[in-house]
């Protein structure tokens, strides 16, 4: 019985990397973009925006320090709505059909495509920090390995956001929309660009904003995990946002009545 379940999971993992690396744009365009940001956007506003000493940092730290976990979170961001919209496109090509003729129950399945989801996203986030070495830009040793599971759970709230988002567009062509829909208010609206402190004197009701977004956690929680520490209500909130997600992406799957309109 154990093996159905391991082989399954194999089989989805293997198809996911497969997908991800015969399309070589999607690995370039996922590092090309936060590492344009680096270079380019912190560039511009190191001298107008720096940063005072604040937690984890114990001292004053660069722009591009500063900025380097929410790029992280964009990677995963864009990974995980890319996940969503191929799920879009297996359920107009009938490839979701095959999927789910399997005896296996359908949570473990959808579950097995997140972690392969997450899975790519952990590849990604630590190509893009080693190459932000060139820039000068410092990691503690210790912070690769105590953010991979915090980047695995990001990957998974992000993951469950895009496959629920992906239940409730019906057709591929509208999907990129709605997904730039949400990609680009998650992330401005947080704390990956600046901190919420500096928001707070720039406008009160859009540092709330900021503060209530579940993606700002997601930043805090990596920016402190890349220092080898814990932030207890980022990962609260993370873990929280992450079971809603997950349990409305699971409820609202429904590839039955989405063929049935379709046809």
């Amino acid at each position: 019985m154990n093996s159905r379940y391991i082989y399954c999971f194999n089989g989805i993992v293997k198809r996911e990397v497969l997908r991800f690396f015969q399309q070589r744009s999607r690995l370039l365009s996922a590092l090309v973009r936060p590492l344009l940001w680096l270079v380019v956007f912190a560039a511009g506003f190191r001298s107008a925006l720096g940063v005072s000493i604040m937690e984890p940092y114990g001292t004053y730290i660069t722009y591009q320090q500063y900025i380097i976990p929410g790029l992280c979170c964009m990677i995963i961001l864009f990974n995980g709505m890319q996940s969503s919209l191929s799920m879009v496109y297996d359920r107009e090509m009938g490839s979701m059909k095959v999927l789910l003729m399997s005896p296996l129950p359908r949570p473990f399945l959808l579950c097995s495509k997140l972690i392969a989801s997450a899975l790519l996203s952990l590849l990604q986030v630590v190509i893009f920090l080693l190459l932000a070495q060139l820039v000068d830009v410092e990691i503690p040793l210790i912070g690769y390995l105590s953010s991979i599971p915090a980047v695995f759970l990001i990957a998974f709230f992000l993951g469950a956001l895009g496959l629920m988002l992906s239940n409730l567009i019906k057709q591929l062509e509208n999907f990129a929309g709605v997904m730039n829909f949400v990609i680009f208010p998650m992330f401005f609206l947080s704390s990956a660009l600046y901190p919420l402190w500096k928001m707070q004197e720039a406008s009160l009701w859009l540092y709330w904003i900021c503060q209530l977004n579940p993606f700002t956690a997601c930043v805090e929680l990596l920016r402190f995990a890349l220092y080898g520490q814990i932030n207890l209500p980022a990962l609260a909130t993370v873990v929280i946002a992450t079971a809603i997600a997950s349990s409305f992406a699971l409820f609202s799957f429904r590839p039955q009545q989405s063929q049935k309109r379709g046809s």
